[in-house]
């Protein structure tokens, strides 16, 4: 495991020119985002819009990362096939509208099942977490089982790269199990080439929205970390969040 303190001297600088192969993916889909792609050492970053990479936005489902992680450590879950049985209400999202577990939740993006979660993992615990995982920045009162959603969590495309650097380098106090089991429901795509692990959050509340895709590539023996966050202004920049993702990570040769 590398110590905490050997893991922020491999942050890198993030005074970086706009990333011109980025911009471009940006100017072909119109679409007014940022994005950070660096490589597990620090050594190389591309940033697009380092304004706006800086600025924290809501959460939204991104923090099921850190919250998949705390809801193993602290038992509020045992595995990913536990199952938390459906309620019965009817959601928006088909996907949702049956009993769930860990694994399933994560890949839907389940709202119910990690509001769950939260209730059983408790308001000071999560304040603990989020201290000492650095992890963006949490207002006071908060709702245990809405604050990524409602605005209370943000964080910046910055302070993403970070915290997934600090969790791929070990640096973070969750045990093996529970790294182990998020490694595991995190795998997006996997090929003889490259496997990328990520999630996508929506936060809708606000005008415009914003669309999150964060995660890491795995490739040529080195981890790539990224994320992105986009304006959403309809139903139809959802599919954008992967697919804009994706171009900008071929444009640098970390994926097919």
């Amino acid at each position: 495991m590398i110590p905490l303190l050997l893991a922020l001297f491999l942050v890198p600088s993030y005074v970086l020119a706009d990333d011109q192969d980025l911009a471009k993916v940006f100017a072909r889909h119109e679409t007014e985002g940022t994005m950070v792609i660096s490589s597990l050492d620090g050594r190389d970053t591309f940033m697009h819009d380092s304004g706006r990479a800086s600025r924290r936005y809501p959460a939204a489902s991104t923090f099921k990362i850190l919250n998949t992680l705390v809801a193993l450590e602290e038992g509020a879950v045992k595995g990913k096939q536990e199952v938390i049985v459906w309620d019965g209400r009817h959601y928006d999202f088909p996907d949702w509208n049956r009993d769930q577990t860990l694994e399933s939740a994560f890949r839907v993006s389940c709202v119910w099942y990690y509001q769950e979660l939260a209730r059983r993992v408790g308001a000071d615990t999560y304040r603990d977490y989020l201290r000492r995982c650095s992890y963006g920045k949490l207002g006071e009162p908060f709702d245990v089982a809405t604050f990524w959603l409602d605005g209370s969590l943000t964080i910046s495309a910055i302070e993403q790269v970070e915290f997934l650097r600090r969790f791929v380098n070990r640096a973070l106090p969750f045990g093996p199990r529970a790294c182990e089991t998020l490694r595991e429901i995190m795998i997006v795509e996997h090929s003889t080439r490259f496997t990328l692990r990520a999630k996508s959050g929506w936060a809708a509340r606000g005008k415009p929205g914003t669309g999150w895709y964060v995660g890491w590539v795995e490739t040529g023996g080195k981890v790539w970390l990224f994320a992105m966050n986009i304006d959403i202004l309809d139903a139809k920049g959802l599919a954008l969040r992967q697919q804009l993702t994706r171009e900008a990570l071929k444009s640098k040769g970390l994926v097919d």
